[in-house]
């Protein structure tokens, strides 16, 4: 994630893109170098920043649909990873920068809509009948696509969710030199209430870096056994 000192990442209030096209260079650069096999957003983040304004083309479908994972690309290597319980999202295509989409759905969600992904090529599973079971469709990712290592990155409602489930091994964080201190915007973490988590969750410092730009990178993990 990149942050402000303050924690948020919304970047409204960061000035102009070429005022911070600088730190979205580094961050993409620190993406690169994990090497996962995939990054998997929320809904919201994937609307914002990924599908390019698409609305699904909704058509009924030519059967009732089994609510089963369906694999559009069996030879993709990486892969875009959608969270839309509802089914929301539409698509421009079926990859983003070369990476395969694949959406984690709820069995809620209309055969109209899993038509539209299947006209599409891209990729979904069901994570929950009515709400994602985020470890059964980690499980379901690795099962069906081979993905052991994956980059989670926002917004803070779905980190918040992977956090507050236990589901995070390490936390790479680009800390920029901005104070936000907008109110009512998203931070790195947000848990809704009542999810379970009921206290902090401690990290063990990885790796401190000082960039270019006054920016600070630091990696946490969330074991100690893992430094």
């Amino acid at each position: 994630m990149m942050s402000t000192v303050d924690g948020r990442i919304i970047s409204a209030n960061w000035g102009s893109k070429n005022e911070w096209q600088d730190y979205s260079e580094v961050y993409n650069r620190i993406h690169e170098s994990y090497n996962t096999q995939g990054w998997i957003c929320g809904r919201v983040t994937m609307e914002n920043d990924f599908s390019e304004g698409a609305v699904p083309e909704l058509l009924k479908a030519p059967h009732d649909l089994v609510r089963e994972p369906f694999i559009a690309d069996r030879e993709a290597t990486s892969f875009a990873i959608a969270i839309d319980a509802n089914g929301k999202l539409g698509w421009p295509g079926n990859e983003l920068g070369g990476d395969h989409i694949i959406s984690i759905l709820t069995e809620k969600v209309s055969d109209e809509y899993l038509f539209y992904l299947q006209r599409k090529g891209i990729s979904y599973l069901f994570g929950g009948k009515d709400e994602i079971d985020l470890a059964a469709a980690l499980l379901q990712l690795s099962v069906h696509f081979g993905i052991k290592k994956l980059m989670l990155e926002g917004g803070g409602s779905i980190n918040g969710a992977f956090l507050a489930s236990g589901l995070i091994d390490e936390l790479s964080l680009l800390l920029m030199p901005l104070a936000d201190g907008a109110k009512d915007t998203a931070t790195t973490f947000e848990v809704a209430p009542g999810f379970g988590k009921d206290q902090a969750v401690r990290m063990y410092l990885k790796e401190l870096r000082r960039l270019d730009g006054d920016l600070i990178h630091l990696s946490y993990v969330f074991d100690k056994k893992d430094l």
